[in-house]
């Protein structure tokens, strides 16, 4: 975990100065000047802290951290002017998202406590970010492998749409991508309440009847009920509970109700889910997009285009191959039956650790249909 601070002043003294003061207690970088800042923020970054000035020529400090939360949005930006009026220092917290505002001159007992505190503040932003990474995003794969075990058919979908709505969310530039990427996993966590036969008409494109519909709608709102009770996760079940509207269905009043980023989640969700689906039925990129485009005010304008961006992976070589040959990674080039006429692993799934283990287990207790169709390569969508 790096702690380093860098300091940016257009008066060389003042550098001096601040090196002398605080070098026994601090790693300090200092720059003079916005353009070496930022030179320095990416050749040596990411600092954990940076103090910036306000009144410098050519970039002033405001535009400096603006653009220093662009690069590294992780680092806690202070700044530290002698213009102590309302409207520099809302812009400075506006535009910069400012940790702290401190005025010229700043004593230095209240200096470096301000810098003690924007270090902790930034090892409690790494600390979030951890826990999210590999606490929270960690149980939830193992949560959605589980149920993928439990409901292939369903949650077969899970990585391609996560693979789908990451891309969007690239494209448009979302924060908090990792909201985003669970609520797509977690997706179709309501369909373990549906029967196998009304899944299967949908991911056919079979006509559900009415009852079959009102069972279909209603998957979400359970799927949003599970994961509301887990901190941390309540706008991740918001956008699952509305991943099945349609743009044109955003009111004010359904606007006014959630944050920005659940709106725009579940718009991503739907998107991303209808497009998975037209796939898996057969029809290429282009098909799937064209049609999508025919359904009138169905789904956000801007997501729709950044759908366009999404590159499908290569199918990769298919091979038939019997129980003993397969092994973890092969994707299922077709769906994959046990002689009872159980579905083991659907078509488009890439096989796991515990999908191996399931199947030979199917293999030794029921047996299962050879030889079985694979494909070396993931399909989906090619992400960086």
């Amino acid at each position: 975990m790096t702690e380093k601070i860098l300091f940016v002043d257009d008066e060389p003294n003042v550098l001096q100065s601040i090196q002398r003061q605080l070098r026994k207690r601090f790693e300090l970088t200092t720059a003079e000047g916005g353009e070496e800042a930022l030179r320095i923020l990416k050749e040596q970054g990411p600092f954990a802290v940076i103090v910036s000035d306000m009144r410098m020529p050519g970039m002033n400090g405001v535009e400096l951290l603006s653009k220093a939360k662009d690069l590294h949005p992780d680092t806690v930006r202070l700044m530290l002017t002698g213009n102590a009026d309302q409207e520099t220092a809302m812009e400075a917290v506006n535009t910069g998202h400012i940790f702290r505002f401190l005025t010229k001159p700043c004593p230095q007992a209240t200096f470096i406590t301000s810098l003690a505190l924007a270090l902790r503040q930034y090892r409690l932003i790494v600390a979030e970010r951890e826990l999210l990474q590999k606490t929270l995003k960690g149980s939830i794969n193992v949560l959605a492998e589980l149920l993928g075990v439990a409901n292939p058919l369903a949650f077969s979908s899970g990585l391609r749409i996560k693979a789908y709505v990451v891309s969007i969310a690239e494209t448009l530039q979302l924060p908090n991508l990792w909201q985003y990427e669970i609520a797509a996993l977690m997706s179709q966590i309501g369909c373990v309440t549906l029967p196998g036969d009304v899944l299967s008409k949908v991911f056919s494109g079979q006509e559900l009847d009415d009852e079959e519909a009102e069972m279909f709608c209603s998957h979400p709102l359970a799927g949003a009920s599970l994961l509301e009770k887990i901190p941390r996760l309540e706008n991740v079940a918001k956008m699952i509970e509305l991943q099945q509207k349609r743009f044109d269905e955003y009111d004010e009043e359904l606007n006014g109700l959630y944050f920005e980023e659940v709106l725009i989640g579940a718009q991503t969700l739907k998107a991303a889910i209808d497009f998975d689906q037209q796939l898996f039925r057969g029809m290429g990129k282009g098909e799937a997009l064209g049609w999508m485009r025919k359904q009138k005010h169905c789904y956000n304008p801007k997501v729709l285009a950044a759908l366009d961006n999404v590159e499908l992976t290569d199918q990769g070589q298919i091979l038939s191959l019997n129980i003993s040959q397969i092994s973890e990674g092969m994707v299922a080039a077709e769906d994959i039956i046990a002689k009872n006429q159980v579905l083991i692993i659907p078509k488009g799934q890439a096989i796991t650790r515990t999908l191996l283990q399931g199947l030979k287990n199917f293999s030794t207790q029921v047996g299962v249909i050879e030889p079985i169709m694979v494909q070396i390569g993931q399909v989906g969508a090619a992400t960086s």
